[in-house]
């Protein structure tokens, strides 16, 4: 925080204004007043970050975002160092909702409709952000990522819930979670696609049936 101090007292001399400067950034109240801005400024950056992302998807330039937000690209590097951390914080809410999800709809779901419920969750978060199939697919692959533990989290939720609806006997037993993510990164990628977009819904029917072992396709779309 800048401060702008103005002495008329003649008598202050350069060290007392030193000692005046340092009491009063030290000063609870005035910390809380900076980490409040901080925030301020964080909350703003993000807000804008949503608005670029959503225009241009996750190829969207740093350098565009700053000058959206109208602060220096320095000062968005330092909120966050890098394109996925960004992301990391604008996909972070989200991530964790479809983990909650996924715990809600095990307790409340018999397991083949807890799947095809959360999958279809899943398709509408891919969707979200144009490219965010790609990042989420990369960041999975590497524990350095700042999106790597969301990720990871989600790709637990999903494996969790196809193994209890294979126990069961209501998926089928040939695929895992990396076949699962797959799908779901899949459909939402043709959901970008403006040819396929109209037949997003039947397409992701067509595929839960294929997940799910002796279920019509009227129950599987009963499971949303």
């Amino acid at each position: 925080m800048r401060c702008i101090l103005w002495i008329s007292d003649p008598d202050y001399t350069y060290g007392s204004l030193i000692h005046l400067i340092n009491i009063r950034i030290t000063d609870p109240l005035v910390k809380e007043v900076m980490r409040a801005d901080a925030r301020k400024n964080y909350s703003h950056l993000l807000t804008v970050a949503r608005e670029v992302v959503t225009e241009h998807g996750a190829d969207a330039s740093m350098r565009d975002i700053a000058r959206r937000a109208d602060v220096g690209l320095a000062t968005l590097l330092r909120h966050f160092p890098t394109r996925e951390a960004l992301f990391d914080a604008l996909l972070r809410e989200r991530l964790d909702a479809l983990t909650q999800k996924a715990v809600e709809f095990e307790k409340s779901n018999p397991p083949d409709q807890a799947l095809v419920s959360w999958f279809r969750e899943g398709v509408a978060f891919v969707h979200s952000y144009s490219g965010v199939v790609a990042l989420m697919a990369s960041a999975h692959e590497d524990p350095e990522s700042a999106l790597y533990a969301s990720c990871s989290a989600v790709h637990e939720s999903g494996s969790r819930l196809l193994l209890r609806a294979q126990a069961e006997g209501t998926a089928r037993a040939d695929m895992d979670g990396v076949d699962l993510f797959a799908l779901m990164s899949a459909l939402g990628w043709l959901g970008d696609q403006a040819a396929f977009a109209p037949r997003g819904d039947h397409l992701l029917n067509v595929i839960t049936s294929a997940i799910l072992t002796n279920r019509a396709g009227g129950d599987v779309k009963k499971a949303a």
